[in-house]
């Protein structure tokens, strides 16, 4: 099993690294960029037979506590 994680800037923070992305694609002529958010991305290989369930929650707990800062930052976790 594999754990994927996006995190990205929650909507309403400041995101200068995506506002300078942005104003790049623009400068180079891509139109209709509109807003860039740019997160981070994470890859976690889990054990063979590791529980799903189980996994989710201390996933779910180290990108709360860990991997991500949930002031100013979202998260989308999947296990495939």
């Amino acid at each position: 099993m594999k754990a994927k994680i996006i995190i990205t800037p929650k909507k309403a923070v400041l995101d200068p690294q995506g506002k300078t992305v942005q104003s790049a694609l623009e400068h180079m002529g891509y139109e209709g960029v509109v807003g860039v958010h740019v997160g981070k991305y994470v890859e976690i290989d889990l054990a063979p037979g590791t529980d799903r369930a189980a996994a989710r929650q201390a996933l779910d707990e180290a990108c709360h506590r860990f991997l991500s800062n949930p002031v100013i930052e979202d998260y989308k976790l999947e296990i495939e």
